[in-house]
Order: C-alpha cells, then sequence, then structure tokens
C-alpha cells in the first residue's frame, strides 16, 4: 500500500447521484464498499464531507441570509451527510466515529485531536463534520486542517472528474488531463482544485492532492494500491 493513512475528501453533491438534492442511498452504499476495501487494507483513513448537497452558505448569503448564519447551516448539513455515511460504513460493519467541530454531544464527539488519532490506529474511520467550526471557511479548508491535525500522507479529493484539468472536461472536450502538476503551476494556470485557502494551507504543509474519480467502482483502492489514477498535486 502506497499510503499508511489518508484524509478523504468527498463533496456533498457527490451524495446525491442522480438526485437533484439530498442523500442517494444506492451512491451512499456504493462509497461505504469503496471505503470498506481500503479499511480491509489495514489504511488508517479519515473523511471530511461537505455539505452542499443540503445547503450552501454562500447561496444563502446570495439570497440575502446572513453569512454567518448561513454558514452554520451549511455546516450542520455536513453533519447529516456525516451521520449518513456513518450509518452506512456501519452497515458495512466498520467501525465509525464522527467528530464534530461544534458541540453536538448528543449526536457526535466533539473534534479532540488526540482522540481521533487514537481511533484511526485502532483502525476506525474517523468522519470529521462541522467544517472548521467557523463561518467563511470551506470544507476543503477544514479537509486540509484536519489532515495535517492528524499527520494523514495525503489528501485524495473524489470527484466526478477523473482528474484536473486544462479546463472543465465536461464542458469542453478538448480538455488535456495533468498527470502531475506543480503547487505552482495550479497557481499559475489559475486551476481551481480547491479554494485559495485550502491549497495554500496545503502547500505550505507541502501535503500532496490527489484528485480522482470517486465514482469509478474499485478506484480508491487502486489508487491506495499505487496505481497511477487522477492528478498528483506536489
Amino acid at each position: 500500500m502506497s499510503y499508511k493513512r489518508i484524509l478523504l475528501k468527498l463533496s456533498g453533491e457527490a451524495l446525491m447521484g442522480e438526485r437533484q438534492y439530498g442523500i442517494d442511498p444506492k451512491r451512499l452504499a456504493e462509497y461505504a464498499q469503496e471505503i470498506k476495501e481500503v479499511v480491509d487494507k489495514g489504511i488508517e483513513v479519515a473523511i471530511v464531507i461537505g455539505g452542499g448537497n443540503i445547503f450552501r452558505g454562500v447561496a444563502g448569503a446570495s439570497n440575502g441570509m446572513d453569512r454567518v448564519q448561513g454558514d452554520h447551516m451549511g455546516m450542520l448539513a455536513t453533519v447529516i451527510n456525516g451521520l449518513a455515511l456513518q450509518s452506512a460504513l456501519e452497515n458495512e460493519n466498520v467501525p465509525t466515529r464522527l467528530q464534530t467541530a461544534i458541540k453536538i454531544n448528543e449526536v457526535a464527539e466533539p473534534f479532540i485531536r488526540r482522540k481521533a488519532m487514537r481511533h484511526l490506529e485502532k483502525g476506525r474511520v474517523v468522519i470529521f463534520g462541522g467544517g472548521t467550526g467557523n463561518p467563511y471557511f470551506t470544507t476543503d479548508s477544514a479537509a486540509v486542517l484536519r489532515a495535517i491535525e492528524i499527520e494523514a500522507d495525503v489528501i485524495l479529493k473524489g470527484t466526478r472528474v477523473d482528474g484536473i484539468y486544462t479546463s472543465d472536461p465536461e464542458k469542453n472536450k478538448d480538455a488535456v488531463k495533468f498527470d502531475y502538476i506543480s503547487f505552482e503551476d495550479v497557481l499559475k494556470k489559475g486551476l481551481k482544485v480547491m479554494d485559495t485557502t485550502a491549497f495554500t494551507l496545503s502547500q505550505e504543509n507541502k501535503l500532496p492532492i490527489i484528485v480522482f474519480d470517486m465514482n469509478t467502482t474499485g478506484n480508491l483502492l487502486r489508487l491506495i494500491s499505487g496505481e497511477k489514477i487522477g492528478t498528483v498535486v506536489n
């Protein structure tokens, strides 16, 4: 295996499957099976999941809502997604803990770094909900921050495209894929891998990012096993 401890970043939209909003149980079950395969290989897995399938603070603010209130609603959306993923993983007999950046003691553990690392060492999947716990910070920033804190080897960003392209491959059929790209080139070319805050934090801490297609069955395990899948940013 190429890595010992990974942080998997999933967007909330990924959980929608073919739906327009909410959570697709079929897609959720598929993700749980993919993650189980990796856990069964002895890899320590932490997960940060977005909330865009339920609510986006930015979208709320654009419609006249207070941005801070909107972001708090977005944090709660990530907790809902975390609970759904936890349930799906436990249906696959994968021991899981949900930790949140905002205190919801009846629902999840508060985020405590040492406790999270202990869970990982014991083979439990740890899902981080609630973003960073602060408004104006995205779940991309939360993913990088948590990855650094738990000393993950890599951030795996699961998307619906198979890597980073010169432009949006869903809109431009002539877009060219990068197999490898440096942090500097991503910034120079203005490519959107993560938001700038998250990306800069990852660059400063020399934490590699791999962008790959999470919706292709077996991709996660193949990536962990060392196959060249997606785009490596390093």
